[in-house]
C-alpha cells in the first residue's frame, strides 16, 4: 500500500500530514502528486467532492512555492465562500511548517477593504470566488501576472452558478506560461470548452468513472405516493439512529415546509435556502458542522460549498431535474475514505427518471421498502441494546451513587426492571409506529373493488373488535391494525362505531376472511384481539366515524413524531 513517504514529498509536509492524522494518500492523492512534482503539462481531475482533491493539488503546489518572493504563484478558484474558506485553511494548514508562506481568500458578501491590504502584502497562495476575484482585476488590485499555478476547483459547479464570463476573463488574464489544474465531478460541454480552450493538451486523472459517484456510497431508492412522502421521510430517520444528513429539496417553499414539520415533530432540523442573509447562512451552516442540528434540509444552490467530512446520508426528497446534481448530492457522503448511503424518495409517476440515473452513473440504485412500523421499533430497540452493552462503565465514578439506586429499584423484579428499562427509550416508537400503516405502495395499485374476483355488488360485512376507547383505539389505530395485519393498504372499510370496550366495523365482504384472520390472536396494547363477525344491521350506539371508501388510509399527519 502506497504511504505518503513514497510521493516525493518534503519532511515540512510530510510533518504536516502526520499532524493532521493522515497516513495513506487516496487514490487521486497516489496519482496526482507525484505527476504534479515532476511535470509542468496540464491536468484535469475528474473526482468527486471528499476524494482529497485539496491535498492532491495543494501538497505539491507548496512544495514548487518560491517563497523567498513576494510574487503571487498560484491561484485557486472555488464556487463559493464556503469552499474558499475551507481551501484556504486547508493549504495553511499543510503549510504550518514552511517558514513565511502567506496565503489569502477572497470571496464575495465581505469588506473589499481586508482583502485589498491582503492582496497587496504578497501572498503566495489566492483562493477567491471568481465573481469578488473579477472585481478586483477590474479594479486594478489583484495582479495574476507572476502565477506559476491556477486551479480550478468544481469547475462544473462554477459554470452551473452562471460563472462563466468571470471565468472567461480570469483565465484569459492570468499569466499565460501558467500550469492550469481543473477539477471537476462531471465534465459537461461547458467545462469541456473551457478544458479546450485554456489548457494546453492536459494529462487526464480520474478517480472512479466519468460522471460516476464515489464507490463509497450505496445508493437505494424507495417508491412513495406522494401524499406519503413526508411520513416515509421520518421513518427513515428514525429507522436508522445517529443519522447524519442533508435532505435535498427542489424549490426553498419546500425546504422551509420540510424543515419546519420535522422541527415541529422534534427532530434536530434546520433549513438553508436563498432566503438567507449571510450571516443567517453562516450561522446555519456553523451549527450543522458541528453536529447540531443533525438534519440539514436544503436547496442544491444553498448547500454548494457546505463541506462535511461525517454525513452518513444524503436524502433526494425531491429528485433533481439533472444527472449531475444527483451525482453532487451523493458525492457529499462516503468522504474520506467512510461510507455513506444516498436514499431517494421516488412518487410513482417518476419511475423512469431511475433508470436514466442508473445510466448515466453507471450504477444500479437498489429498490428498498419504507420501513414498517414494526421494522422501526426493532431497529430502535436494537440500538438501544448496542448502546447500552457498549457503554464503557466508570466504576470509580458511579459507585458513591449505587447503593441509592439499588434502594429505589428495591421493589420491582428482573422482569419490571427491563420492562422498564426498555419503556423509558421505547414507548415513544411504540407509540408512533405500533399500529402505523404500511406505506409501500402496491405493486399493482388497483382498487380492491376493482380487482378479479370481486363481488360486483360492493357487499360489506360488519366485524367486532374487543377494542375500544379505554384500549386508546380509534379509527387510525384499527386501520393501521388492518393494514399492518393483513400487509395492504387497500382493503374497503366502512363505518367505524368506538364504544368503551369495543369497535364495531365494516369491511369489505370479499377480504372479511383475511381480515379475521390476520386480527385474531393480534395483541394490541396488552389486549389479545378477539374478532366476532355480526348480523347484518345496523350498529347503534358509541362514537361513529365516516367510512374511509377505497382511498388510501395513510396520510403523513398520522405519523405525528414525539422524539
Amino acid at each position: 500500500m502506497t504511504s505518503f513517504d513514497q510521493l516525493g514529498l518534503i519532511p515540512a509536509l510530510l510533518d504536516a500530514i502526520r499532524e493532521r492524522g493522515f497516513d495513506t494518500p487516496t487514490p487521486i492523492q497516489a496519482e496526482m502528486i507525484p505527476f504534479l512534482l515532476t511535470q509542468e503539462r496540464d491536468v484535469t481531475g475528474l473526482a468527486q467532492t471528499g476524494t482529497g482533491k485539496t491535498a492532491a493539488f495543494g501538497l505539491p503546489i507548496l512544495q514548487k512555492l518560491d517563497l523567498s518572493s513576494r510574487a503571487t504563484q498560484a491561484l485557486v478558484l472555488t464556487p463559493t465562500r464556503e469552499l474558499g474558506i475551507q481551501v484556504a485553511r486547508e493549504i495553511a494548514d499543510y503549510g504550518r511548517n514552511l517558514p513565511g508562506l502567506r496565503t489569502t481568500a477572497v470571496y464575495g458578501g465581505a469588506p473589499f477593504g481586508p482583502q485589498i491590504r491582503d492582496l497587496k502584502a504578497g501572498p503566495h497562495v489566492i483562493i477567491a470566488t471568481p465573481g469578488r476575484l473579477k472585481d478586483l482585476l477590474d479594479k486594478g488590485i489583484a495582479d495574476l501576472s507572476t502565477v506559476r499555478f491556477l486551479v480550478l476547483d468544481e469547475a462544473d459547479q462554477m459554470l452551473d452558478m452562471g460563472f462563466k464570463d468571470e471565468l472567461d476573463a480570469i483565465l484569459a488574464t492570468a499569466n499565460p506560461a501558467r500550469q492550469t489544474l481543473l477539477f471537476s465531478a462531471t465534465m459537461p460541454p461547458e467545462v469541456a470548452r473551457i478544458a479546450s480552450t485554456y489548457m494546453n493538451d492536459p494529462h487526464e486523472i480520474v478517480a472512479g468513472r466519468k460522471n460516476q459517484g464515489t464507490g463509497t456510497v450505496s445508493h437505494y431508492y424507495y417508491r412513495v405516493h406522494s401524499s406519503d412522502k413526508y411520513a416515509a421521510l421520518k421513518r427513515l430517520i428514525d429507522v436508522k439512529s445517529g443519522m447524519y444528513a442533508i435532505i435535498f429539496c427542489r424549490t426553498r417553499d419546500t425546504v422551509k415546509d420540510v424543515a419546519n414539520r420535522l422541527a415541529r415533530d422534534g427532530y434536530a432540523a434546520d433549513a438553508l435556502h436563498g432566503e438567507l442573509t449571510q450571516v443567517q447562512r453562516d450561522s446555519v451552516m456553523g451549527r450543522f458542522r458541528d453536529g447540531n442540528p443533525s438534519l440539514l434540509v436544503a436547496t442544491d444552490v444553498a448547500a454548494r460549498g457546505l463541506d462535511v467530512d461525517d454525513l452518513t446520508h444524503v436524502i433526494h426528497y425531491d429528485l433533481p431535474d439533472e444527472v449531475s446534481v444527483y451525482t453532487h448530492r451523493s458525492g457529499r457522503t462516503g468522504r474520506a475514505g467512510k461510507t455513506g448511503a444516498s436514499l431517494a424518495l421516488v412518487h410513482m409517476r417518476e419511475g423512469h427518471r431511475i433508470a436514466h440515473i442508473e445510466r448515466a452513473i453507471g450504477r444500479k440504485l437498489e429498490e428498498a421498502r419504507i420501513p414498517r412500523g414494526r421494522e422501526i421499533c426493532e431497529a430502535r430497540l436494537m440500538d438501544l441494546l448496542t448502546r447500552v452493552t457498549d457503554v464503557e462503565v466508570n466504576e470509580e465514578a458511579i459507585g458513591p451513587y449505587l447503593q441509592a439506586v439499588r434502594d429505589s429499584l428495591l421493589s420491582f423484579d428482573r422482569e419490571e426492571l427491563l420492562q422498564r428499562f426498555i419503556s423509558v427509550e421505547f414507548n415513544r416508537f411504540l407509540d408512533q409506529y405500533d399500529t402505523a400503516p404500511d406505506l409501500n405502495p402496491s405493486v399493482s395499485p388497483v382498487r380492491p373493488d376493482r380487482a378479479a374476483g370481486r363481488p360486483s355488488s360492493g357487499a360489506m360485512v360488519r366485524i367486532r373488535l374487543n377494542l375500544g376507547r379505554r384500549q386508546v383505539a380509534a379509527p387510525p389505530q384499527i386501520i393501521g391494525l388492518i393494514n399492518n395485519a393483513t400487509n395492504s393498504s387497500y382493503i374497503r372499510i366502512g363505518r367505524i362505531d368506538i364504544h368503551a370496550d369495543s369497535s364495531e366495523l365494516q369491511i369489505d365482504a370479499a377480504m372479511a376472511d383475511r381480515v379475521e384472520q390476520a386480527l385474531s390472536g393480534h395483541v394490541y396494547r396488552g389486549t389479545a384481539i378477539r374478532v366476532e363477525r355480526l348480523p347484518d344491521d345496523r350498529s347503534s350506539g358509541g362514537r361513529r366515524y365516516p367510512p374511509t371508501g377505497p382511498r388510501r388510509p395513510s396520510t403523513g399527519r398520522r405519523e405525528r413524531s414525539r422524539t
